[in-house]
């Protein structure tokens, strides 16, 4: 084919219309979580539906069964008397996250793969979870262990108990109760119980003597950075997630639903206080009232660095699941605006909230996790440019070699999300 000049100017304005068509029209849509029906902006740019299947596919036999040097994170690790047990591992750190095993069982319920889902949680029950009364993480799971089972801080990371009680949830709707720590939803309901009520415990962990309490301060509904009491009256902008806490204030205890309905609202608050009014970029680490936090062992806490990649992603699928905070879309269009004029494959990944590049290798393009999380802020932004990154998600290859766990969960978190595949699995007549 010729491509004249006019034929250019057709297929170019041609291009324009694709892209404005591709945007998300937020004026109209309705809550997702309500109706059951979940924007695919893959979809929406002409990609099909088997093509869609097949890389999300692709995406989860590589992580979870692939090369197990260069592209597995997801390991079998035996049996006990509860069944098969495996653990995701933070190859880059050679430790086990609550954070990935949470992740892992989120991925594993909205992909229907159960036996992934119970092996994970096996896994973190038998080696991560603190059952004794005495101890200050009791009803928590240590953040970080060896593969061995060896905690190496037995203090929690509130987002894990987050995801892990969210899949757990999902996992009694989707597949029904097992028995005993299979029981998905009994389980969910303890954890959540601890994180609103748990009262003060001292006692000696490896770090010392520590005090840890609940992960929810009381007066401000809004999660802890840790239950440690020495740094408790923190909290970091990736750990909160409204669109889950909308889910436990309609099928979590009910003595608490209105207080999880509370956090949901204080947490879109949130997001608008602690984004930077001209980038949208979030801190790692954050106080209450919404400023950045340099805490002692890392200052660097204050810039947006490797946590606050997940805040766009938290605020984005609450607006696409419940519709209860415009100002998401702001801070989208906002985020994503910041990031096209870096450069769609020139930005970095670490920035001071003002914008400034501080990435130690300066020419590096940007890596799978935060190109995921970036596209998912298309489900809340309105500009035309969202399908740019919905389409930079689309071309990135899977993560492999050393850093392939954090990219790789975000890289998957992000293909479910965007794909309209991850949903929120709840009872039927739910209450809008």
């Amino acid at each position: 084919m010729t491509f004249t000049p006019a034929l250019i100017l057709l297929l170019g304005v041609s291009l324009a219309t694709a892209c404005l068509a591709a945007a998300p029209d937020n004026s109209v849509a309705k809550p997702a979580a309500i109706t059951g029906q979940y924007p695919n902006l893959f979809a929406a740019q002409g990609i099909s539906e088997q093509a869609v299947h097949d890389k999300i596919a692709q995406a989860f036999n590589q992580l979870f069964y692939g090369d197990a040097v260069t592209e597995a994170v997801y390991f079998p690790a035996g049996t006990n008397a509860a069944g098969g047990k495996a653990y995701i591992l933070d190859v880059n750190n050679n430790d086990v996250r609550s954070e990935g095993m949470s992740y892992g069982m989120m991925i594993a319920v909205q992909l229907d793969k159960q036996a992934e889902f119970n092996a994970l949680w096996n896994w973190a029950k038998s080696h991560m979870y603190h059952s004794d009364p005495a101890h200050p993480a009791y009803g928590y799971f240590a953040w970080s262990v060896r593969s061995d089972g060896v905690a190496l801080d037995e203090m929690p990371a509130p987002d894990g108990e987050i995801y892990f009680a969210t899949a757990l949830y999902f996992a009694a709707t989707r597949w029904g109760e097992g028995e005993g720590i299979y029981q998905y939803k009994a389980q969910a309901d303890q954890l959540l119980h601890l994180m609103r009520h748990r009262e003060e415990i001292s006692g000696t962990t490896q770090r010392g003597s520590q005090t840890g309490t609940n992960l929810f301060h009381p007066h401000y509904a809004m999660v802890r950075f840790t239950p440690d009491l020495t740094n408790a009256e923190h909290t970091d902008a990736s750990y909160h997630l409204p669109g889950f806490y909308e889910v436990w204030a309609r099928v979590g205890p009910e003595a608490d639903r209105a207080f999880w309905q509370k956090a949901a609202q204080v947490s879109r608050d949130y997001f608008s206080k602690a984004a930077h009014p001209t980038t949208g970029l979030t801190p790692d680490y954050g106080n209450f009232d919404g400023s950045p936090w340099a805490a002692a062992w890392r200052p660097e806490s204050a810039d947006f660095r490797f946590d606050a990649w997940r805040s766009a992603m938290n605020w984005s699928f609450d607006w696409s699941w419940w519709r209860a905070n415009a100002t998401a879309v702001e801070l989208s269009d906002r985020l994503q605006a910041f990031f096209a004029s870096e450069g769609l494959t020139n930005y970095g990944g670490q920035y001071s909230l003002e914008g400034k590049k501080l990435d130690t290798n300066q020419q590096a393009g940007p890596t799978a996790g935060l190109v995921a999380m970036n596209a998912v802020a298309s489900l809340a932004a309105s500009h035309p440019r969202s399908a740019e990154f919905v389409q930079a998600l689309w071309q990135q290859t899977i993560p492999t070699g050393q850093y392939r766990y954090y990219d790789g969960m975000l890289y998957l978190l992000g293909l479910l999300h965007v794909s309209g595949q991850f949903q929120a699995w709840l009872p039927a007549q739910q209450p809008e």
